[in-house]
This record gives structure tokens, C-alpha cells and sequence, in this order.
């Protein structure tokens, strides 16, 4: 099949979008709290209903995905998410905001289950293990360079009450102390873009290998009778519950407990959490042409306990240092829990996929937690959940029992 980097490249800046748009939460729970006056309980069901999407849609988009293929589904995801965009901007209120992260979690779970088989379609299956590197590397760049699109929108809001200049227009038109709200409009115009982008684009026609199709419902069930099946579900919602509880409660934290300003250092810190997140990335790759992937795997998350323990109890120094470095020993226990599980069955692993896809619901559910008991015992108690997660993430390293092992390079033979 005739590869096509153009469309590469449109994957490439979708995942972009999907990072830029879901990451950007945390840096703005401060000003969130402030602009709405929420308790931390109220604030969490923000996350909550971005990431209940993910648990809702993805089955629908597989089904809408056979019926209208990736194009479609493209356009009507970016639409989903453009339309939730538009809705709190024009009704300025908590309640919009529910219903906006609902629609835009929802677009962006229907482009999640869009794009990975696309890739592999246009960029060849010879090179789908490169490009989804690349693609999740692309994702923590996003993630770290919204936190700074978010600053250099303030700073314009700054500018603009001495001197008019092009977001003028925006800043009148919003609430004074909603000024946060100007990034919905940039989330807008991007939605726009991206369904210009790919209206004009040409798609190739994408087959689903028989072992990356989804099966009936029997196979699900054969499925669930597996125990290694629920293990590898509740560990990424377990991991995807721990990344979110970290980074959407960064800001607040350092708030809470070292009064710094969130729309400077807060968002610094969650910018760097996800730089390292990439970072760390990187090494990981490294590191899984060596070691054993359940080696790296327990390495890798008592790293993070550790760093997330002088974060929650070390001065401000340390947590400025510490909460990064969580995001660096994070990094590799997505991909690593992935093909750990896929790994450890020999057959439908596009419903076994489907399954631990659905655990991105962690992200709904944890965070939320950590806001709830964070109103009953504090914060930095409600963070300390993560330690639980991250305990069962640490626990993968022993227990698992692939029947495929990573590929190493014997360095001393």
C-alpha cells in the first residue's frame, strides 16, 4: 500500500491537538477555583467529565469508524470539540464548563481511536513502531508548550489594559476574572483549522488486520475469564489516574502549601512535568533495548514514588524539582503496561486494546478522588492516594508473566 508522509504529518499534528486541547486543565485549576468559587470536589469534576468521555465514546467511535471511516470521524470529532470550545466562551459558566470538557473529551477519544491505525496505514507497518514513538513524543511537547501558550495569553491581557493590541477584543468581551477563557478561543480556531486541514486532505482506505479488529461481544467475555485481562484494566486506569492526579493538581498544590503564583510558576512546573514526561521518554527507549521491560518498569514507578514523597513533603525547592521528575520516572509505564498486556495473550488483541483503552477512565476517576478527599483532609493527603496507584503500577514488575519477551540487545556477550 502506497505510503503517504503528507498524511503522516496530519497524524503527527493531530496528536498535537489532542494533547494541547486535554493537558491544559491543570495549569488552569487555580484560576478555575477563583473564577467560579468551587471547592476542590467541584473543581475535579472538571477532569471528571473530560475523561468519563474516553469511557463513553471509544466503543461508539469503533462502530462509527466502520460505518463512516477515519474522515468522517475526523471532521465529526474536531466539530465535537470546536462545538464544546464555542459553548463555554459563549455561556461563561460552570456548569457550560461541565458540558464543554464532555464534548471535547468526547471529540478527542473518537480521534484516539481514529488515528493509531491510520498511521500504520500511511506510514507503513514497517515503520508503525518509529512513528508511534514519535507520535507520543509529539503528545508531551504539546503538553508542555501549553502551559506557556497559556502565560503568553496573560501577558497580553497585561498589555491590553495599557495599550490596545490584538486581543483586545477578547479580554472586553470576557468576564474580568475569566480571563482563562481567551485559550477556548485559540481551542476554536484550531478545531477550524484542523477540519479545513483534513476536509482537503486525501485519505487512503484503512483495512483492519484481523487481529486488530474488535470482536463480538463472546469475545469479550471470553476475554474477561482471563485474570491478566482485569490486571493490565486496572493498571491503566491506575496509571492514567496517577498522571492526571499529578498534573491537574500541581498548580494547586504549590498554591495551597507554598502560596507561588499559578499563572507563573504553577504553570512552569506542569509545563516541566510534561518536558521531563518526554524526556524521560526517550531514555526509556533506550533503556528497553537492555533491560528487561518489567526491570525498567519497577525502576521506573519507585523513582517516581520517590520524587512524588519530596514533592509532597519537602519545601518549595524540592517540589518545584521533584514534580517534574515524577513526569520524567512516569514516562515509560504507559507503553510499557501496553505491551506488557499485549503480550501476555496470544489472541484478539484488538478487543484486548479496546479494553485497556477503556482504563483511560482513570483520569475521570482518580483525580476526582483526590479533589473529594482533599476538601475532607487536605490536599497534599488527597494526593497521597497516588501512592496507592503507583504501588500497583510497581507491582506489574513482579506478577507479569509475557509470553513474549522485549527484544534486548546483549551487551556482554
Amino acid at each position: 500500500m502506497r505510503k503517504s508522509p503528507y498524511l503522516v504529518f496530519i497524524i503527527m499534528l493531530t496528536f498535537f491537538v489532542i494533547s494541547f486541547l486535554s493537558n491544559i486543565i491543570g495549569p488552569l485549576i487555580p484560576d478555575i477555583i477563583q473564577g467560579f468559587h468551587l471547592n476542590l470536589t467541584l473543581v475535579a469534576l472538571l477532569p471528571f467529565a473530560f475523561f468519563i468521555a474516553y469511557g463513553i465514546m471509544s466503543i461508539p467511535a469503533g462502530m462509527f469508524l466502520e460505518v463512516y471511516h477515519e474522515k468522517k470521524v475526523m471532521i465529526f470529532a474536531f466539530a465535537l470539540a470546536c462545538l464544546g470550545s464555542m459553548l463555554i466562551v459563549i455561556f461563561p459558566n460552570y456548569l457550560s464548563a461541565i458540558v464543554s470538557l464532555f464534548l471535547i473529551g468526547c471529540g478527542m477519544a473518537m480521534l484516539q481511536v481514529v488515528i493509531n491505525p491510520l498511521l500504520r496505514t500511511a506510514g507503513g507497518e514497517e515503520h508503525y513502531a518509529f512513528y508511534s514513538v514519535m507520535g507520543q513524543l509529539t503528545f508531551g511537547f504539546a503538553s508542555f508548550l501549553s502551559p506557556m501558550v497559556y502565560q503568553y495569553f496573560l501577558s497580553q491581557k497585561k498589555l491590553a489594559q495599557t495599550e490596545a493590541n490584538w486581543m483586545s477584543a477578547i479580554f472586553d468581551y470576557l468576564p474580568e476574572n475569566l480571563s482563562w477563557l481567551s485559550l477556548y478561543f485559540l481551542f476554536v480556531a484550531i478545531c477550524l483549522g484542523m477540519i479545513v486541514v483534513i476536509y482537503v486532505s486525501s485519505f487512503p482506505k484503512v483495512e483492519l488486520q484481523e487481529d486488530e479488529k474488535a470482536g463480538p461481544l463472546a469475545t469479550h467475555l471470553e476475554l474477561f475469564k482471563n485474570k491478566y485481562v482485569l490486571l493490565y484494566f486496572f493498571a491503566m486506569l491506575c496509571y492514567v489516574g496517577t498522571e492526571q492526579g499529578v498534573a491537574n493538581w500541581i498548580s494547586q498544590f504549590l498554591v495551597t502549601y507554598h502560596q507561588v503564583n499559578p499563572q507563573t510558576v504553577g504553570a512552569d512546573t506542569v509545563a516541566y512535568f510534561w518536558g521531563m514526561m518526554t524526556a524521560g521518554g526517550i531514555l526509556g527507549l533506550v533503556l528497553l533495548k537492555i533491560l528487561d521491560s518489567r526491570v525498567v518498569l519497577a525502576s521506573f514507578t519507585f523513582m517516581a514514588m520517590i520524587s512524588l514523597g519530596f514533592a509532597l513533603w519537602g519545601p518549595l525547592g524540592y517540589a518545584l524539582v521533584a514534580f517534574p521528575l515524577v513526569g520524567f520516572f512516569a514516562s515509560v509505564i504507559y507503553p510499557v503496561i501496553f505491551s506488557l498486556a499485549l503480550n501476555s495473550v496470544d489472541k484478539h488483541h484488538g478487543s484486548f486494546s479496546g479494553i485497556i483503552v477503556t482504563g483511560i477512565i482513570g483520569g475521570a476517576i482518580v483525580p476526582f478522588l483526590v479533589g473529594w478527599i482533599g476538601d475532607n483532609l487536605g490536599l497534599k493527603t488527597g494526593m497521597g492516594i497516588l501512592f496507592i496507584s503507583l504501588g500497583y503500577i510497581f507491582s506489574i514488575g513482579f506478577w507479569a508473566k509475557p509470553i513474549i519477551q522485549n527484544k534486548r540487545i546483549a551487551l556482554f556477550e
